[in-house]
């Protein structure tokens, strides 16, 4: 089998299992206890927070832990509900993820107003754009850092300065970018990120949230005092520490791996042109590495994704988070591929274990099938 759908979920590496291990058994302790046999419990919660932040720029009173990125993304944006009757007012993008677009669809059926920001041919967020569309009741911005369908990557930094320039709390879901490309949240200025780990080869069901120091957000779930009473919840030590373990490890081969996840995808590319087969590449140039959005004319994507399955080889159509609807994704709508591109629109993904032979494998499997 080649998987090439790790924007979608990436396998554990064995770094983290192996660090996961001792909390899953031996050292099964609840790290809010007092006694001895829980130390090694809180030891490593208290590690892994350590780690999570340096990996990123922040202070580790600055990482909340929660069960993933959409978790992340929900306390953020439903937290508008308590801000100021003067601020309820949220902007955000056209192409974000369902975990910020059905939660802002939650909010304004609340009575919180939501504006929705376009974006150009390359799927990217214009400051400008920002800029116009805040009003004296806006109080927070979400823009996603990477998009997950055609990989481009949003200018944050100034983003986060308009929105500062205005007295407004600047979030970014980050799920895709962690652990992929730098990340100093200090030095672009954002005030809340969220992250997943299965998205940077750590376990499933685990994420967390940075919150700024001074940043007021309300709490999560009520309960115990975990996360700074936050988010109550006995923590999942394995998780956390196979999570911070992961990011660790692909933090320090961030450059080493994007070279070679470059020249996985100019194989692909190359090969697929000088076959002659008609297609479009979505996404911006300053794109995830290894992040590939392709759309062929009159293709069926969908189809192709089943053919490509049957020769043994995983690549989507899009986010495998809308994975039950096959109509064209409202991202490809946004950047306004052709409608003879549209529906021919599939997603590759490469990862730390894919080869330069799975790229020459990928691009003649989609010429057999199209051509």
């Amino acid at each position: 089998m080649i998987y090439a759908d790790n924007a979608a979920t990436t396998k554990l590496c064995v770094e983290a299992y192996d660090s996961m291990k001792p909390y899953l058994h031996d050292q099964y302790g609840n790290a809010s206890q007092p006694y001895s046999f829980s130390r090694p419990a809180k030891e490593a919660l208290r590690s892994a927070r350590e780690t999570i932040a340096a990996c990123i720029g922040a202070t580790p009173d600055e990482i909340y832990f929660t069960s993933g990125g959409t978790e992340s993304d929900n306390w953020v944006i439903k937290s508008s509900l308590f801000m100021p009757t003067k601020r309820d007012e949220v902007i955000t993008s056209q192409i974000e993820h369902h975990a910020i677009l059905n939660s802002c669809r939650t909010i304004r059926e609340l009575g919180i107003k939501v504006r929705y920001l376009p974006v150009d041919n390359s799927g990217t967020v214009c400051p400008v754009s920002l800029e116009n569309a805040i009003s004296e009741h806006t109080g927070l911005v979400s823009i996603m850092f990477a998009n997950n369908e055609i990989g481009t990557i949003e200018p944050i930094k100034k983003l986060a300065k308009v929105a500062h320039a205005n007295g407004l709390v600047f979030h970014t879901d980050a799920v895709q970018a962690v652990g992929h490309i730098p990340i100093d949240v200090h030095a672009l200025g954002v005030d809340l990120l969220s992250s997943s780990a299965h998205k940077f080869n750590g376990p499933k069901g685990i994420g967390f949230l940075y919150i700024k120091n001074g940043v007021n957000i309300h709490s999560y779930a009520d309960g115990g005092s975990q996360e700074q009473k936050h988010r109550a919840g006995t923590e999942n030590i394995a998780s956390i520490v196979g999570m911070s373990s992961a990011l660790k490890l692909n933090t320090q081969r961030m450059f080493e791996e994007e070279k070679k996840l470059r020249t996985l995808e100019n194989i692909l590319i190359r090969s697929l042109h000088e076959s002659g087969l008609d297609f479009i590449r979505n996404g911006s140039e300053n794109h995830l590495p290894g992040h590939v959005s392709l759309s062929f004319r009159e293709a069926d994507g969908e189809m192709l994704l089943h053919r490509l399955d049957l020769m043994g080889i995983c690549i989507s159509t899009g986010s495998a988070c809308d994975s039950v609807n096959t109509q064209v994704s409202h991202v490809i709508k946004a950047v306004k591929v052709p409608d003879e591109y549209a529906e021919g629109t599939i997603r590759i993904t490469f990862g730390a274990d894919n080869t330069e032979s799975d790229a020459v494998e990928i691009a003649n499997a989609i010429k057999k099938v199209l051509l």
